[in-house]
């Protein structure tokens, strides 16, 4: 076969097509892994140093015309689920470090014209997490409703960015997450601003109350994935390791989860975009119900040394001529304590199990802050091995 770039191997792996070789990337890189073994590189040199196929990751959101609002003015987006906040006359925010703590911890406020929403985000070397969560009272959903601005894409930043990479790699974004911490999923950006067991547990006692939350955060998804017509990504990412299978039932997934993202997919298909579904942790009792959500492709695929439950194979032969497949490796062990020999053989177990036909990304089961660089490079070499 024709040898391939990068974004043409992704795109038509992505397209379920056989490919030149087996395409093998990363999800987000961790700025902590710079740090420590590629100290002043940047996340395109990372691809470049172990030969991996390049992803570049791009949001930008812009206010809708003739809403009024603007952006927040001291606010730079950090890290790679961030756009440039909104605000309004009627929705805007207050920061505030807090001193003292463990962690760094920022206190951040929304104020609204009826009351004041708050949250704590903490962070260390390796990551940030939410500390205070922005839902306190069931009411509070009203003023998301009622106040948040709507973004929507910014069609052309994106399509420069694009064109600043051409055919070197894959365009990747993700459907709007809530402002200051979020995800893109429905249910997962619930999750986040509610608390995951507290969602559980509503879906039990206040379905209802469930069901409005839900509605209020899609129809803000849904109209960003209808502005989403000629931006020229490849891929857009959608979904949230809350909806798994090691987290929620099958039945709340069913009720809960799939009703809103399935609107949010179909949106964003008709307005010309592929889409991955994102579930890192339990996927194989809801294997075909995530195919009904009618994404391009899933991942993590996460393997049960890492907490989930993936038998490839299995997953191949269910589904494997429906979707794409993205993950299915095990960082933890093959990036840091086995020998090159051993990251190989496991590059090639992958590729014999889900690699037939096309339709198979090789990519770690979502982050990793360790790797062994000797281990990276056995990685990506072996999959450029992998042919068709």
């Amino acid at each position: 076969m024709k040898p391939m770039t990068p974004k043409q191997r992704l795109c038509a792996a992505l397209d379920r097509r056989p490919t030149d070789h087996l395409p093998v990337t990363t999800h987000h890189i961790m700025r902590y892994y710079m740090d420590k073994y590629l100290p002043g590189k940047t996340d395109d040199e990372f691809f470049e140093v172990f030969g991996l196929d390049p992803i570049t990751w791009f949001v930008a959101h812009k206010p809708v015309p003739g809403s009024g609002c603007t952006f927040e003015p001291t606010h730079t987006p950090a890290g790679f689920m961030e756009a440039r906040r909104l605000v309004s006359d009627t929705w805007r925010f207050e920061h505030q470090d807090v001193p003292g703590r463990e962690y760094a911890t920022t206190r951040h406020s929304i104020v609204t014209p009826r009351k004041t929403l708050t949250l704590e985000l903490q962070s260390n070397v390796y990551t940030g997490w939410l500390s205070e969560r922005l839902i306190k009272e069931k009411s509070d959903i009203d003023l998301i409703a009622e106040f948040a601005p709507q973004p929507i894409c910014d069609v052309e930043a994106v399509n420069r960015h694009a064109a600043q990479y051409g055919d070197r790699a894959l365009m990747r974004g993700h459907i709007n997450c809530f402002d200051l911490y979020g995800q893109p999923g429905c249910w997962q950006d619930a999750c986040v601003l509610y608390g995951v067991e507290e969602m559980i547990l509503a879906t039990y006692d206040d379905p209802e109350w469930v069901h409005a939350f839900l509605r209020i955060i899609c129809d803000r998804k849904v109209k960003y994935a209808d502005s989403l017509k000629g931006a020229n990504y490849d891929v857009l990412e959608h979904g949230g390791g809350d909806a798994s299978s090691t987290v929620i039932s099958p039945k709340v997934f069913e009720e809960f989860v799939a009703p809103y993202d399935r609107e949010v997919i179909a949106h964003a298909r008709a307005a010309g975009q592929r889409i991955v579904y994102h579930t890192c942790g339990g996927m194989m009792p809801i294997l075909e119900r995530l195919v009904t959500l009618g994404s391009n492709a899933l991942e993590t695929f996460t393997p049960p040394a890492m907490g989930g439950d993936m038998n490839l194979a299995e997953a191949k032969r269910r589904i494997g001529d429906k979707v794409c497949f993205i993950g299915g490796f095990d960082q933890n062990r093959f990036f840091t304590t086995a020998t090159p020999e051993e990251t190989r053989a496991e590059v090639r177990r992958c590729f014999n199990e889900a690699g037939q036909g096309g339709g198979f990304i090789l990519s770690p089961s979502d982050h990793f802050f360790e790797a062994q660089p000797e281990l990276l490079h056995a990685f990506a070499d072996e999959a450029r091995k992998c042919t068709y």
